[in-house]
């Protein structure tokens, strides 16, 4: 018996870490990691959709062991559906941001307003183009929240998809619910694992040429869009052309 659980996890664990590089994943992480800096950060990214993912098979686990219950066939498919918008969208912002056309919110006060919180004055969206507007980024711990939310988010949709099907298949032929949310864990552990050193690997040339080849990592951040947003077309019009969203 010892055995043969040490067998399942085992399984579950290398299962965990070739989940991660379903394509569609490394798509996801990829569009993310390709505005960061370090390589420290990419991982964080690949770290966190790692967690957002097991979280949402966690939830999908007990909702199987504890009350047989499953995602219906048909919510899947539009979770796909969810996945290839999301996909359009991360590619779409990164080729928004990588645009020399910038639009900007300013928030300012009128004459006579002076020594009036800055909260209470007026704000105007404007454009500017390339550098003309140097301080366009110095908002230090803004966005803090929503970069480490982003990645978090996507995993959660990617475990909701069903993308995982095949660790729910082994998970409903294991008696032992306890066993079987072990199995979940270490399934978790190694897409968290798989994806942390895939981020990793991904973000080094985006670190090594954030600094010193701007321009050669602007090619390759607008590439990375491009083909996130390709990417998910592509899901779409294949769950479009199989009528499966029609069921």
């Amino acid at each position: 018996m010892q055995t043969s659980v040490v067998a399942i996890f085992g399984f579950g664990f290398l299962l965990g870490l070739k989940h991660a590089t379903d394509a569609d994943h490394v798509v996801a992480v990829s569009t993310i990691v390709s505005e960061r800096k370090s390589v420290g950060s990419a991982s964080w990214v690949g770290a966190l959709w790692g967690l957002g993912h097991t979280t949402s098979l966690l939830v999908a686990g007990l909702a199987l062991v504890l009350l047989k219950l499953r995602i219906p066939a048909p919510v899947s498919e539009w979770l796909e559906l969810a996945v290839a918008a999301m996909l359009v969208l991360l590619g779409a912002n990164v080729l928004w941001k990588s645009s020399p056309v910038k639009l900007h919110r300013h928030v300012h006060r009128h004459e006579g307003e002076e020594h009036a919180p800055i909260e209470s004055g007026h704000a105007h969206w404007h454009t500017h183009v390339g550098t003309e507007h140097p301080t366009l980024h110095d908002h230090p711990g803004v966005h803090r929240i929503g970069v480490g939310l982003r990645p978090f988010l996507v995993g959660i949709v990617h475990g909701l998809a069903g993308s995982a099907s095949v660790m729910l298949l082994v998970l409903a032929t294991i008696s032992s619910p306890w066993v079987a949310l072990g199995y979940i864990g270490v399934f978790g552990a190694g897409s968290i694992g798989g994806m942390l050193s895939l981020s990793w690997l991904i973000g080094l040339p985006f670190a090594l040429t954030a600094s010193r080849f701007e321009r050669w990592n602007l090619r390759v951040r607008v590439l990375t869009g491009a083909v996130s947003c390709l990417f998910g077309l592509y899901l779409a019009w294949q769950l479009a052309v199989s009528g499966r969203l029609l069921v």
